[in-house]
């Protein structure tokens, strides 16, 4: 029975020594996904996210102020009347 026992003992520590192995092969290989990953992105030129959402709040910008001018050039226009005669 000794003789049993210390055979599944030895099993068991070789089965956790595949699982810590196939662990460490698992990080291994995100990592090497990760880079590549990253060096791909890199390679697009693309843009961060706060480069992106400066450049959005800048647009929204002068979206708003091109709005307030047509108004106001509307009004002046109204003001002048046709032709360009005062009323």
């Amino acid at each position: 029975m000794q003789t049993s026992n210390r055979f599944f003992d030895d099993l068991a520590k070789m089965a956790n020594g595949a699982a810590s192995a196939v662990t460490g092969v698992k990080g291994d290989i995100e990592g090497m996904a990760r880079r590549r990953l990253e060096k791909m992105l890199a390679e697009q030129n693309l843009v961060s996210r706060d480069e992106f959402e400066a450049v959005k709040a800048m647009a929204a910008k002068a979206r708003s102020e091109q709005e307030k001018l047509e108004k106001r050039l509307s009004e002046l226009e109204a003001t002048i009347g046709p032709k360009g005669k005062k009323k």
